[in-house]
């Protein structure tokens, strides 16, 4: 497996829409171990496929609880809502506080290609609304209430 460069921004694929994956595939399946080195190595909690260059509807996520990792994921359910500081591994340097819903479920594909729903409160919620938002080409900096000086960080993705 290998350490992927995550795109940053300004590179024109954090702004195109991820394709379906169709089947489970070798290539697929590859993709997923380097964004799980990938997110690690650089200390994330979320990674999207289009952050390493691909343009293809899969996430991974690990907030601390155990990674997620979701192939085509949708938002099916949303509560509440949020105010919190978040952060990009593809906007390095900026963070900002955003809103985002209290609760999601999402559903989509595991690693074995099996329908799962997955629940998040929280940050997990969080963390979930913007790995999907890369999937839309969609950057948490589109979402901003105000941008905060880096000395204000509390957590980042």
């Amino acid at each position: 497996m290998a350490i992927r460069k995550i795109r940053e921004e300004g590179d024109e694929i954090l702004r195109k829409k991820s394709k379906t994956v169709d089947q489970m595939t070798d290539k697929i399946k590859i993709l997923i171990e380097d964004m799980k080195e990938t997110m690690y190595d650089v200390e994330g909690v979320g990674l999207a496929a289009p952050q390493v260059g691909v343009l293809r509807r899969i996430i991974i996520v690990d907030v601390g609880e155990g990674l997620t990792v979701l192939i085509n994921p949708e938002i099916i359910e949303k509560k509440g809502e949020q105010i919190g500081v978040e952060g990009c591994l593809s906007v390095p340097g900026k963070i900002a506080e955003t809103a985002r819903p209290s609760y999601v479920k999402v559903k989509g594909l595991n690693e074995l290609g099996e329908e799962v729903t997955v629940e998040g409160e929280d940050f997990m919620a969080k963390a979930l609304c913007h790995e999907i938002d890369h999937l839309n080409g969609v950057l948490f900096i589109d979402n901003v209430i105000r941008f905060l000086d880096p000395s204000e960080e509390e957590e980042e993705e």
